[in-house]
């Protein structure tokens, strides 16, 4: 499972921390928010270090489709109905000004990452859609955002192929113009290195495990004993890594999405594409030295849901094959994402209890811009300084839900489409289970998870969730546990892949 983004470029790599240090600013977490942080940070010549686990952008940042767009779905009439039409506003206007703001720091920093300006499109394929798609635009135009009507005839993905049968078949669109596209990795690899030169101290393979209060600040401690004492703290984790007091595995769930890069053996369309219906499917143009390819990505599910996923990526082959008949499979990886169950991130203090530590998670799949977004915010609030977005992602709001559907993602355990089958029950035995193949079964009066790979050989682990305790779930693509409760995944040897579980299972004899 590999990323093009980070196959693209050999980037810098940073000693792990082996001692203990002090700082005024500590950031967990060295994908795009952090390293934005740090970047805002620096301006003002504050000392400031960044822990990453693994290697920097090399998690959800670099697996992501990297769209730079404030075209989020059919996202603003939700907010307006919702939340109103001056918060609606906000949101657009806050995210149109990152925007901006990215591609000044490109400018400004020269840093080479196929930046290039693009529409963002959502489109509709059936009546009821073509509706959803002019009520969007009508809520857009009345916050004053800028977007077009796109007819059938002058949608791009309608030209590649015009046979009746093309699945991708648009009817209508909405055009966000001036949206944009660019390398992610290149791009926050390159601001890691402007970072470095400046203020930031970068610490690779440096995996925090808790923090506690201590005398003018925070004690942060590391899993190879290190302990970091800082002023503030900033949480730049996907997810964040402390549950309390913070609580927000209570107000959000994790969804994961597979990606595949694509050679299309043809001239690839302009334009960054995400159809309205469900399952959604996303597109866009990779623009690669003298050779374009195209990403597709989808099959969109809740992370640890029991179902049978061990199609997905042949699902994504099969439309990318409908647009581009010649087209073959170059990379494919999956990423995942928090959604917060009213859709807007969590962004500011991390509780009202603690003090100078603050949080941006929640990005729901569009964290390019929500990124700078929060890197703002959050240094405006450590300088004391205001922001005109800051209250409209409040990261202490616990307020009631309005969405029942969103409520309910946050219970089930499958979800329900065209395409995904729930997961067969895993053999009651050991010796029944095939090679390739695992699942939860009782041994000894235990359940265990268990996973038998092609050569025979046997892993066992408990199958239980090290963040809070939660049943597993095996999923037969990745070959991983997933939790399903609130999204952390483990390799089938049991190491921890995402969190916001900070710990291995424990492993079965």
């Amino acid at each position: 499972m590999k990323s093009y983004w980070i196959e693209s470029k050999k980037s810098k790599q940073y000693e792990n921390l082996k001692e203990n240090i002090e700082t005024d600013i500590c950031i967990i977490g060295g994908g795009l928010t952090g390293i934005t942080t740090a970047y805002y940070l620096n301006q003002y010549k504050i000392r400031n270090i960044i822990l990453e686990k693994d290697r920097i952008c090399s998690r959800t940042t670099g697996h992501s489709t990297a769209k730079v767009t404030s075209q989020h779905g059919l996202f603003y009439k939700y907010l307006i109905d919702s939340k109103g039409e001056e918060f609606a506003k906000k949101y657009y206007e806050a995210n149109e000004e990152a925007i901006k703001n990215i591609e000044n720091i490109i400018n400004q920093e020269k840093i080479e990452c196929e930046f290039e300006k693009q529409s963002a499109y959502v489109f509709a394929q059936t009546l009821e859609g073509m509706q959803n798609i002019k009520d969007e635009i009508g809520a857009v135009k009345q916050i004053g955002g800028n977007v077009n009507l796109v007819e059938a005839q002058d949608i791009a993905i309608n030209k590649i192929k015009k046979e009746e049968n093309n699945p991708m078949k648009a009817l209508i669109a909405i055009e966000f113009p001036n949206q944009a596209q660019f390398n992610v990795y290149k791009y926050g690899t390159g601001l890691a290195e402007i970072c470095e030169k400046r203020q930031t101290k970068i610490y690779e393979k440096s995996k925090v495990i808790g923090m506690s209060e201590a005398e003018k600040g925070y004690e942060i401690y590391l899993e190879n004993g290190s302990i970091v004492k800082t002023k503030y703290v900033v949480i730049a984790t996907k997810y964040p890594i402390i549950d309390i007091p913070g609580y927000h595995f209570l107000k959000m769930y994790q969804e994961t999405a597979n990606v595949i890069v694509v050679d299309p053996k043809d001239k690839v369309l302009e334009g960054m594409y995400i159809n309205e219906e469900s399952p959604t499917i996303s597109l866009r143009k990779i623009k690669d030295k003298d050779k374009d390819y195209l990403i597709v990505a989808g099959f969109e599910h809740k992370t640890g849901a029991k179902i049978d996923l061990s199609n997905s990526y042949e699902y994504l082959k099969k439309v990318a094959q409908n647009l581009y008949p010649k087209s073959e499979i170059k990379y494919q990886w999956n990423t995942e994402d928090c959604i917060p169950l009213d859709k807007i991130p969590y962004i500011g203090e991390f509780s009202k209890n603690m003090e100078h530590v603050y949080v941006g998670t929640g990005y729901k799949e569009w964290g390019m811009t929500t990124s700078n977004i929060a890197a703002n915010i959050i240094v405006d609030k450590i300088m004391e300084k205001d922001n005109k977005y800051a209250d409209i992602f409040s990261a202490t709001r616990l307020e009631p839900i309005k969405n029942r559907k969103e409520l309910g993602n946050m219970i089930k355990e499958s979800v329900q489409s065209v395409i995904i089958n729930k997961l067969k029950s895993p053999k009651e035995t050991i010796e029944q289970l095939q090679e390739n193949e695992g699942g939860i079964v009782e041994v000894d009066g235990e359940k265990v998870g268990v996973y038998k790979n092609e050569k025979g050989e046997i892993f066992k682990v408990k199958p239980v969730c090290q963040h809070l305790g939660c049943e597993l779930s095996w999923n037969n693509l990745d070959k991983t546990w997933d939790c399903p409760c609130h999204g952390s995944r483990y390799d089938y040897k049991g190491n921890l892949i995402y969190g916001p579980s900070v710990k291995n299972l424990e492993k079965r004899e």
